[in-house]
């Protein structure tokens, strides 16, 4: 790497056999020790004649994941595992003879952690996306096939210095992004941690480096300062317990260090717990206690005290945390835990394997592993390793939230997420009939964030037909909430799924000049239906208008696919008519640049009607979303250079008959009294004003709020309408709701 500056683990000697017995042997867990070796040897003899990039006999690899996985203390049969894991995939040995050999444990983590055969139809994201998706489905079995794979990575990772340039980047990336957020949410933060630092070791040498050197810059003060506080609280707790609690110091990894200096812009002084202490005592009354005696001894910082004890985090992890400042003005973090809960902080679900107890079975009843099923539920149709990455590194993001329902259950989600994301986490029906929500009991928007603590209260009808608006797909973050409103979409809206699924193929056609005769189409598009498990064109057009199939990841593919079968009849049999951009006006009153025979929807997030300035975005088969240019969310978006050839002009069709309405919804507050609903319907009617929709609700302060949705003609009449309604008696305001 041309880069002095490295983590210890760069380059380690591989483990040998003799080794490994030798930790089985001083281990107090009692082990197979016959199977293992057996194991030992028929790997050692598949393997024969293989060499690792490094030159090393390849049996080194498999000896030296099984050492790192009796590090952890895991059981026979994932040492066996470890030791076997690269035979099938890498020699001629079956999973038949595994199992024949070591059993049917052995040989379904082995299958496990194996990848998959290449398949001819899938490209290389595809077939990465099935690997991974495997993986996934056989940790959600049993969780010991992941622990395997996290200790088979960490070898790799340290071994990855004999790879070429662009493939170690490859290998660090996919690490960062997957195995290292898998380890964090287990809770094995040994393994996380070297794995971080690793990955940031090979994707930014420089910013290692400098990291490295500032801090052996502090090296000599660092130590004395930890040396220092330990004294002062040994000293102290030797008069209150008896024996004294363990007490040891802790820096924060490299990699914990460049997040919150390169990515939060702070300076290292700024880091308050880049030094820490750890207190380690025998009950949870102790760890209590020992607070109490940490705020006599130093001064708290406020809003820096964390209570991971009463509120664990999703991955175990018990633990007090405050941040104090010590007589030099230095802050310093210290950490309360109990030795049960140090054990779960170093080392996770591992150390609280279920088959160190000798109890047997399929880890599915435990809740602990319900995110991975929810992953592979919601990326069972997706082919898109990039979609299932993002899913990954949102639903394992190391940073979570946690909230509370008005009844006190808490909800975790990762950092970020919206109260859609609480709505779905809470339950599928509640998210798809929510209407609104409060956070602390003050009304809150849909792409409102939630915050640690908050009391989240979901507001829900029972209006039949209610259901997810497509919008909350751009806003909610986890990928259980965009996988439930994906879904109702795809059962609820099926018609409306085929016809904009159908006209979107046809738009992405006609723009790659790609001209397939009707009887034809189904056989060009076989493929990519069997790809996708669609059985009709007409399941396959669903499958776009949902989102279920990106037009985007398959176009490039059709077109080959069609110069392949058309060939030379392309240039001939093209119009140059074709290929000339138009002028489209659609019967929702908006006139198109450049697009013919779109589908346009207006946006809900502004909701805008002829008399407003708006703009167009190309969505991913839902044709031409209208906004207005003052909306929030085009403003937020415009100068995205991702997003920018998805914008185009737009205008409003002139209206020359009384059949261009468009529907708006406005927010009336008024004094509450009897008969004000049956008001604002007379005053409605007596103008010939069309109501969808309405719904009230009484505010704290004694007014009503009344939402009516109405079909308006444009802008002029919404203004004359406004001004009907605010001549009523009683009423406060009336504004557009979402302008």
């Amino acid at each position: 790497m041309g880069n002095d500056a490295r983590p210890a683990s760069v380059g380690k000697t591989d483990y040998t056999i003799d080794a490994l017995i030798q930790k089985i042997l001083d281990d107090e867990k009692q082990y197979d020790l016959s199977k293992i070796v057996s194991a030992y040897e028929l790997a050692d003899r598949y393997h024969s004649g293989q060499k690792r990039e490094s030159g090393e006999p390849y049996i080194t690899h498999p000896v030296s994941v099984a050492y790192i996985l009796l590090e952890l203390g895991m059981d026979t049969d994932t040492i066996c595992g470890a030791l076997l894991h690269d035979v099938v995939e890498d020699t001629d040995c079956t999973l038949d003879e595994i199992k024949k050999q070591f059993g049917s444990d052995v040989a379904m983590l082995v299958n496990g952690v194996t990848k998959l055969e290449k398949v001819e139809i899938f490209t290389k994201d595809e077939q990465k996306a099935e690997n991974i998706r495997k993986i996934l489905l056989a940790m959600s079995e049993d969780i010991r096939v992941i622990i395997i794979k996290l200790a088979d990575r960490l070898h790799n990772m340290r071994t990855l210095n004999y790879c070429r340039d662009e493939k170690r980047r490859v290998i660090a990336h996919e690490t960062m992004n997957i195995y290292a957020p898998i380890a964090h949410r287990l809770g094995i933060r040994s393994i996380k941690d070297e794995l971080e630092d690793l990955a940031f070791y090979y994707l930014d040498p420089y910013a290692y480096s400098e990291i490295e050197r500032q801090m052996k810059l502090r090296k000599e003060a660092r130590g004395k300062l930890i040396d220092d506080i330990k004294y002062k609280i040994e000293t102290r707790l030797a008069n209150e317990f008896d024996p004294v609690p363990l007490i040891e110091g802790r820096v924060k990894s490299n990699y914990g260090i460049y997040k919150k200096v390169f990515r939060d812009g702070k300076e290292i002084d700024q880091i308050y717990d880049r030094y820490a202490v750890r207190i380690i005592v025998n009950t949870v009354t102790e760890c209590y206690n020992v607070l109490g005696i940490i705020h006599d001894m130093f001064k708290p910082i406020p809003n820096r005290f964390k209570d991971y004890i009463s509120t664990p985090k999703p991955n175990m992890y018990q633990s007090l945390h405050t941040t104090v400042i010590g007589r030099q003005g230095i802050p310093f973090e210290v950490q309360i835990r109990t030795y049960d809960m140090h054990k779960t902080a170093e080392y996770g679900i591992a150390a609280h394997w279920k088959y160190k107890e000798g109890v047997r079975g399929s880890s599915k009843d435990d809740n602990r592993l319900a995110w991975i099923r929810q992953i592979i539920e919601s990326q069972q149709e997706s082919n898109d390793v990039e979609e299932i990455v993002r899913a990954i590194k949102n639903d394992l993001a190391p940073e979570d939230v946690f909230a509370f329902t008005p009844k006190g259950d808490m909800i975790t989600l990762p950092m970020g997420s919206t109260v859609i994301d609480f709505a779905y986490a809470i339950h599928t029906q509640v998210g798809h009939r929510m209407i609104g929500a409060k956070a602390d009991k003050k009304m809150v928007s849909f792409d409102y964030q939630i915050k640690t603590g908050e009391i989240i209260e979901i507001l829900t009808t029972n209006a039949e037909g209610h259901g997810p608006s497509r919008s909350w797909l751009n806003i909610c973050k986890t990928n259980e909430a965009k996988s439930k409103i994906r879904s109702w979409f795809k059962k609820e809206r099926r018609e409306e799924n085929i016809f904009e699924g159908r006209s979107a193929l046809e738009r992405e056609f006609r723009r790659n000049m790609i001209r397939v005769p009707e009887d034809e189409l189904e056989d060009f598009l076989s493929t990519d239906m069997d790809r996708h498990n669609c059985e009709t064109l007409d399941d396959f057009f669903a499958a776009i208008g949902y989102g279920g199939v990106q037009l985007s990841k398959v176009i490039q593919r059709l077109k080959t696919e069609y110069n392949k079968r058309y060939g030379e009849k392309i240039t001939a049999d093209i119009d140059m008519e074709d290929i000339k951009p138009r002028v489209s006006k659609n019967s929702s009153g908006v006139i198109v640049d450049g697009i013919d025979d779109c589908v346009v929807k207006f946006a809900q997030c502004c909701n805008p009607l002829p008399g407003d300035e708006i703009v167009g975005f190309i969505t991913r088969g839902h044709g031409i979303s209208v906004h207005k240019c003052d909306c929030a969310n085009y403003q937020k978006q415009k100068d995205q250079p991702e997003l920018e050839s998805r914008w185009v002009s737009v205008k409003w069709a002139e209206v020359k008959d009384n059949r261009g309405y468009f529907k708006t919804t406005l927010d009336i507050i008024a004094v509450d009294r009897i008969g004000l609903l049956a008001d604002v319907s007379s005053a409605l009617a007596m103008i010939n004003i069309y109501i969808h929709e309405s719904t009230s609700r009484e505010l704290k302060n004694g007014n009503a709020i009344l939402s009516v949705t109405l079909s308006i003609a444009g802008m002029e009449q919404l203004n004359s309408v406004i001004a009907k309604i605010k001549k009523i008696k009683n009423v406060i305001s009336v504004e557009r709701s979402g302008k």
